[in-house]
């Protein structure tokens, strides 16, 4: 998934720096995405003003800790799904998210904006246009995200405050169970049509 959104962004002209704890794994998607894309140190302060957090969910909430304060003032978009190992549910319990635990984790001054996470990432790299739900609580944090979306080709759909990520999780994982059950195949978006 960073992968898809890495290309996507520096084919929109934005500047990307990839960071990992595995530094030559950064450097080669660096060099992967082109444009410019370079790779930063794991643990120092990201370059940019909106950082993706592209890991595992149970990784999400310590890596957010131990950057601490290198990530104050930033904007923290969360693409995680906290989802069982067999799809059957969801790993955060009712009331919560993965986005809540990942914003007390961060710095007063960042904000966490849910987005991303009910795109498949092999369906965002095919360059379509598809709409992207979001959720957060600060309303700056979420025009940039929103601006950024856009920006990517895509329609940001705002789903409202940072508690809705519950349920963008939640169709996440619905999403997998249509790929499994339903729809036959992960090749598919969900999407809000407007009606006359």
């Amino acid at each position: 998934m960073g992968r898809a959104i890495g290309a996507r962004a520096v084919e929109s002209g934005h500047v990307v720096e990839v960071v990992g704890r595995d530094a030559a794994k950064a450097k080669d998607l660096a060099a992967a995405l082109g444009g410019g894309a370079t790779a930063g140190t794991f643990g120092t302060a990201p370059a940019g003003d909106i950082v993706i957090l592209a890991v595992p969910n149970a990784s999400a909430v310590p890596v957010v800790a131990q950057y601490g304060d290198a990530l104050a003032g930033k904007v923290i978009i969360d693409i995680t799904n906290p989802m069982k190992a067999d799809a059957t549910g969801l790993t955060t319990p009712d009331g919560t998210s993965a986005a809540q635990e990942i914003a007390k984790a961060a710095p007063a001054s960042a904000h966490v904006v849910k987005a991303f996470n009910t795109v498949f990432g092999h369906v965002l790299a095919q360059g379509r246009p598809l709409d992207v739900l979001f959720a957060g609580d600060d309303a700056r944090a979420k025009a940039s995200v929103s601006a950024f979306i856009e920006s990517l080709g895509l329609r940001p759909l705002d789903a409202g405050g940072l508690e809705m990520a519950h349920w963008l999780e939640g169709t996440g994982l619905l999403m997998i169970n249509l790929a499994r059950h339903g729809v036959g195949d992960f090749d598919f978006a969900l999407g809000v049509s407007n009606l006359p």
